[in-house]
């Protein structure tokens, strides 16, 4: 496993990992639009459906981050440290750890997910829809968290290239099979809701066999035996170090969807259709800047693992510049084209008038977004990663929870108020991580510079 992380031009570098990736992350959004679509044209209850499963779908979304980015920081140090065998011990115990878990929150989220919609308020159809939305998607648990990993150790060695062509490739199938499974056809019935997730899941399962051919025709896995896959506890204790914070970090964000949905139901149905709508807009004007979180990982991993320190800095530096530049592009968009692009997913007023009151004061926090998320994945390869999880407890729970009743109840700003305090806590957030940040890298060059 070789790679030049640690010895070429850090904006060359940044551009060649980011840009596959912004280009996949690309696709993969649009994989979920054309979800969101689908679940449209049956109906707004269905597109409610969604909206409320995306927090629970984040579940699953949560354990592939940690077991991803513990996985690209532990292989990326110690082909930092030019340690081969090191790698492929972790790499084989990653594997290990990511099928654990996959069994494990297969089982928890069938066994739980009724529960859960209830107390988000679903009853009836509603709770139906997002039932067998669900049920699916938790049943494919093992495709996502091994596509994640292999992606992670693609990454440690500087290859974004073969999740970006995995993603693409997703998302045409997606345009087949989502009103294939939806509607029926050739022999398959009609789905419903069901249908979407199937197709989801169909492609989850390729998009695995692909990676696993990559990562053998690279010669990233090194030859082993079964006994190598067992779980050892010092790889283990080292992996749910560095991947524990990260999922929780990313729970915060399930809870804060939670919450933001809780929040947002108060308004009724069509606010909360209008809240998932406008995330995944959000999300769209986001991509550009989504590759530069792999890129400065990546990066920082392997230069924290080789002790260059100032290549970490420039890394930052170069990340938030491409990002600001992006971040601003995407503002003017959703700035200059909120109404229309909510019309494309929902043809009702009362959700096309919320969403792009949304879309109207987020546009603002895109920028804010580019320092959190560039910030926490430096701490992330600098082996870090609790920092990100309290930010993100801030960020996402004890932030909102105090806000949102100010905003909405007492201030009397109703639905928007939510969407203001959205504003002014990511913003707070935003200017928390880039001193902190700062502040670490100037002491970790004073300690070299004294050893």
């Amino acid at each position: 496993m070789t790679s030049d992380l640690t010895t070429a031009p850090i904006p060359q570098l940044v551009r060649r990992l980011a840009i596959p990736a912004g280009t996949g992350f690309f696709f993969n959004t649009m994989f979920n639009v054309v979800d969101t679509w689908y679940g449209g044209q049956l109906s707004t209850s269905a597109l409610a459906a969604m909206s409320l499963s995306f927090p629970v779908f984040f579940l699953i979304l949560a354990i592939g981050s940690g077991v991803s980015n513990s996985a690209t920081t532990l292989i990326g140090n110690a082909l930092g440290r030019k340690n081969s065998d090191e790698a492929g011990h972790y790499l084989l115990q990653s594997l290990s750890f990511t099928l654990i878990h996959a069994l494990l929150l297969t089982g928890a989220g069938l066994l739980l997910a009724p529960r859960i919609f209830m107390i988000m308020g679903a009853r009836g159809e509603y709770l139906a829809h997002a039932l067998s939305y669900m049920n699916v998607i938790f049943s494919g648990t093992v495709f996502f968290l091994l596509n994640y990993l292999m992606n992670a150790i693609l990454n440690s060695q500087g290859n974004t290239i073969a999740y970006r062509n995995f993603l693409c490739g997703g998302f045409v199938l997606n345009l087949i099979l989502d009103p294939w499974f939806m509607y029926g056809w050739l022999g398959v019935p009609p789905l419903g809701l069901g249908g979407i997730a199937l197709a989801t899941v169909a492609i989850q399962c390729g998009g695995m066999f692909y990676l696993f051919s990559q990562l053998v025709k690279s010669g990233s896995i090194p030859p082993f035996r079964a006994v190598d896959l067992l779980p050892r506890r010092h790889y283990f204790q080292e992996l749910f170090k560095q991947g524990f914070p990260s999922t929780m970090n990313m729970m915060t964000v399930s809870l804060g969807i939670f919450i933001i949905t809780w929040y947002v139901g108060r308004f009724g149905e069509q606010a909360v259709a209008a809240y998932g709508i406008g995330t995944r807009i959000e999300q769209i004007a986001l991509l550009p800047m989504m590759g530069l979180n792999i890129a400065a990982l990546a990066l920082t991993a392997q230069n924290f693992g080789a002790e260059q320190f100032d290549r970490i800095r420039e890394t930052l530096r170069v990340s938030l510049r491409y990002g600001l530049l992006l971040a601003v592009i995407g503002t003017c968009a959703a700035l200059l084209f909120s109404r229309q692009l909510m019309g494309f997913f929902s043809t009702d007023p009362a959700v096309i008038a919320a969403g792009s009151g949304f879309l109207a004061i987020e546009a603002y926090v895109l920028p804010a977004y580019v320092f959190l998320y560039v910030c926490i994945s430096i701490m992330q390869g600098i082996k870090r990663p609790l920092f990100g999880l309290v930010i993100g407890l801030f960020r996402q729970i004890a932030g909102p929870v105090c806000v949102f009743h100010l905003c909405t109840v007492m201030l009397g700003l109703g639905l928007s108020g939510i969407w203001w305090g959205i504003f002014a806590i990511t913003w707070l957030a935003a200017g928390v991580v880039i001193l902190y940040v700062t502040r670490t890298l100037a002491i970790l060059e004073k300690d070299q510079i004294r050893l």
